[in-house]
């Protein structure tokens, strides 16, 4: 197939549907994480469900880069911009407006008079520093490793310039040590009961398929690596299915007109070139994670806004009662908090799994498959308070 159209063909679908159907074991549960939040949302948005049957469960994965990000590493970023007048901090649209510490965002941080500015790439924020050279511009490094090598090639750029106003606050992680959390569980921690996992499209076209092998070897869970159309998804878990079927447990690709098992090498030079991995890192939802995440080396230490600003990290809870923590482990559903679509809505949002473009909350919310459950939750209120008051 050469067409998107053809990879959202409704007959296609249905026969594929029809196909795990056949394929799916009556007398088991099939549990299968999508870890990309990219596919969450494609999930909903054609609905898939619909096509499976009753004992093939989706559970979605921590694969959103602003849901994982902890409140902490965000806050850090609210006191920069708060307590220096003359930074400048660049971010991409989402992460504005999750909450932080009691609710300040950096979009709240923008209204009271700090200088937040949104873009859609690192150019965008090198441009800003050009264009104001006795301004300090940060840029709010976020991301798998998709984004990451842009980041990397922002910083290489400033140096090229000799741009000395640039520099970047990195909070960009990696999947597999994020995959391998999952299936670590600790002795305290509530297990994930996952069978295998639809693996994430965009990272695995820069790290490669052979990155997930650990799943198999140390963990005999399957991996298929799928695109981001319903076809591919539908595909992806009929592939799963089949493996399990069988007690198989290997890393597929369906995903092959773009991911390779060795993955994009020269993006890769680029990410160890400037980056090393940090010792731990804090996730929301899954704690802290040994060489889960990057840091700017010091080789290029000058561009490195944490050095530069004396930035420091500090622990620090979210909303109560908001339960994207275990939404995002998949120990939870978004509609198992009691937040969800009442006091938290995509126009109101108290965590970051509503936030996002790619968070399993607002994929719920918005693709409308619990929007009359909402609706007549919020009517509920409404009409509780309008009681409260009349009373």
């Amino acid at each position: 197939m050469k067409y998107v159209d053809e990879f959202r063909d409704g007959a296609r679908a249905r026969a594929l549907g029809q196909a795990i159907a056949e394929a799916a074991a009556t007398d088991r549960e099939y549990r299968l994480m999508e870890f990309c939040g990219g596919h969450t949302h494609a999930v909903f948005r054609y609905g898939v469900p619909d096509l499976l049957p009753a004992n093939v469960e989706l559970i979605h994965g921590p694969g959103c880069p602003v849901c994982v990000l902890p409140i902490g590493r965000l806050d850090m970023a609210v006191r920069l911009v708060t307590d220096n007048p003359e930074v400048i901090l660049c971010s991409y649209g989402d992460m504005l407006r999750v909450p932080g510490s009691k609710g300040l965002s950096l979009l709240k941080a923008k209204a009271n008079g700090a200088d937040v500015r949104m873009v859609y790439s690192v150019s965008d924020a090198l441009e800003l520093a050009r264009a104001h050279p006795e301004r300090e511009v940060v840029f709010f490094g976020i991301g798998f490793e998709t984004t990451t090598p842009p980041t990397a090639l922002g910083i290489l750029q400033a140096e090229a310039e000799g741009l000395r106003n640039f520099s970047v606050f990195c909070n960009h992680v990696l999947t597999p040590a994020a995959m391998n959390a999952i299936l670590a569980v600790g002795e305290d921690e509530v297990p994930v009961e996952v069978d295998g996992f639809i693996g994430p499209a965009h990272v695995s076209v820069v790290i490669g398929s052979d990155a997930y092998r650990f799943c198999a070897s140390h963990h005999q869970k399957p991996v298929v690596i799928a695109g981001f159309e319903p076809l591919d998804v539908l595909q992806s878990i009929l592939m799963l299915i089949e493996q399990l079927n069988e007690g198989r447990a290997g890393i597929e690709n369906q995903y092959t007109r773009a991911v390779t098992p060795v993955g994009n090498q020269r993006a890769q030079a680029i990410m160890q070139q400037v980056f090393e991995r940090r010792p731990s890192f804090e996730w929301r939802g899954l704690g802290e994670i040994p060489e889960s995440a990057l840091g700017i080396s010091d080789a290029f230490a000058r561009f490195d806004a944490e050095r530069r600003f004396n930035m420091r990290y500090q622990y620090a809870r979210g909303t109560k009662s908001c339960d994207c923590p275990a939404i995002l482990r998949g120990v939870k559903k978004p509609t198992d908090c009691k937040l969800f679509a009442t006091s938290c809505t995509p126009d109101n949002p108290l965590g970051s799994c509503m936030v996002s473009d790619e968070g399993a909350c607002a994929a719920y919310y918005t693709y409308g498959r619990f929007r009359q459950q909402a609706e007549d939750a919020q009517r509920q209120q409404r009409e509780q308070r309008g009681a409260v008051r009349q009373g």
